[in-house]
């Protein structure tokens, strides 16, 4: 009788949100033409393959605002039927997703459901022992958007070492990776490794989380090369080159599509004297510079804002150059290929190139080898080295990463 009423009160909270899925993708088809086909099920919507795996647990979520089934958050409609959780782990840009690029985040309680939210982007990376001391089993749902620097996938291989030292077992909710079609720029040169790329993999990796964790697993990534126990729910009708509108900002400066699609071509602006649109509503979609004025039309002024950028680089000032904001994105999902044309471009119009690659210059995140993963890169685009020439640099290592990815694919 109980397993009936659980799985009974499954159906009544499922159904409804597959229902709000459903009615909202399509209001976004009228809207947006070419989004993604409805039949997509994230692993989050699929309750019915790993409900049972939560059968009397104490369950800990590593989850953010991206954390969602339809319109409600997982950790609320996990607690609805009853699953026992115990705490949520937090990441960059904390459990709520509101504190900004880099900053560090504290514990607290959750206001909305009393759970002790554990940060792992403050004073520690990686859950404690005495942190999984009362933890049976631990879900990963944290929407990813397919870039070596976007620091998801290290919060993932921190938490897969972790409970693979305390002998748990890592549910991993999959979800489509929305720049999933491109497998592009060079592998990480593991001497420019660092917080914005452990791993030897691409800029632009064209991975799912979960077939990521296949790979960090395959290729003994983790600490001392264990291998943690991992059961990934899969995303159901989903294909690599489909087009996935999330439905959900995966931080505060990734607050549209369209920033979404130009990151692994615009993120590489972090390490130059440019402002790529921090500072402003439209980040990773606008680049400029003061020093440009004589060269460019087109303007925007970045100013601080709270829990997205709270002292962008040319704070205050009026900086001019490209505006990417109506860029045709399908000419990125027909080439494949990250847009080298912009840096070059600036790079060109800066009248003091010797500042333009200088990031101790501004306050961003990023050298610019640590972005690129290369240190070719800098004297390539000083030179006026081609793009095909940097394109070919990159050889045979990428190559040999697109075959090696293809072990631990999981959609076609």
């Amino acid at each position: 009788m109980y397993q009936f009423h659980k799985l009974f009160k499954s159906i009544l909270i499922v159904i409804p949100l597959l229902a709000f899925t459903f009615l909202t993708s399509n209001a976004q088809k009228l809207e947006r033409p070419g989004n993604q086909k409805n039949s997509i099920m994230t692993g989050a919507e699929r309750t019915e393959m790993y409900l049972p795996l939560l059968e009397d647990k104490r369950v800990a979520i590593m989850a953010n605002q991206t954390t969602i089934i339809g319109g409600r958050h997982l950790v609320d409609s996990l607690l609805l039927l009853d699953v026992n959780i115990v705490k949520v782990f937090g990441p960059e840009h904390g459990f709520r997703g509101n504190a900004s690029a880099g900053v560090k985040v504290n514990d607290e309680i959750d206001e909305e459901t009393g759970l002790p939210i554990i940060s792992l982007y403050g004073k520690k990376r990686k859950p404690s022992k005495e942190d999984l001391a009362d933890v049976d089993i631990i879900i990963y749902d944290l929407q990813d958007v397919g870039c070596r620097f976007y620091t998801n996938i290290n919060a993932l291989v921190k938490l897969m070492e972790a409970c693979q030292e305390n002998k748990l077992k890592l549910i991993i909710l999959d979800r489509p990776n929305p720049n999933g079609y491109l497998v592009d720029g060079p592998i990480l040169d593991m001497k420019y490794k660092s917080g914005i790329g452990k791993f030897p993999i691409p800029m632009s990796h064209g991975l799912t989380v979960g077939e990521f964790a296949k790979m960090a697993n395959g290729e003994k990534w983790l600490k001392n090369g264990v291998q943690c126990n991992i059961e990934i729910i899969p995303v159901s009708n989903y294909e690599h080159d489909m087009p996935y509108d999330l439905p959900v900002n995966p931080s505060p400066n990734l607050n549209t599509q369209q920033s979404v699609l130009l990151y692994p071509s615009t993120c590489m602006f972090e390490g130059t004297y440019l402002n790529h649109g921090r500072g402003t509503y439209s980040p990773f979609t606008i680049l400029g510079s003061p020093h440009l004025k004589d060269k460019y039309q087109f303007n925007f002024t970045p100013h601080g804002i709270k829990g997205m950028a709270e002292n962008p680089i040319f704070n205050g000032q009026v900086c001019y150059g490209i505006d990417l904001r109506d860029f045709d994105l399908s000419k990125l999902r027909k080439e494949k290929k990250i847009n080298l044309s912009w840096i070059i471009e600036l790079y060109k119009a800066h009248p003091d190139k010797e500042k333009f690659f200088d990031s101790s210059l501004s306050n961003q995140m990023g050298v610019i080898e640590k972005l690129i993963g290369s240190g070719l890169f800098r004297e390539q685009i000083i030179n006026g080295v081609s793009e095909s020439e940097i394109r070919n640099s990159w050889e045979p290592e990428l190559s040999q990463y697109k075959s090696m990815r293809l072990k631990y694919l999981i959609y076609p």
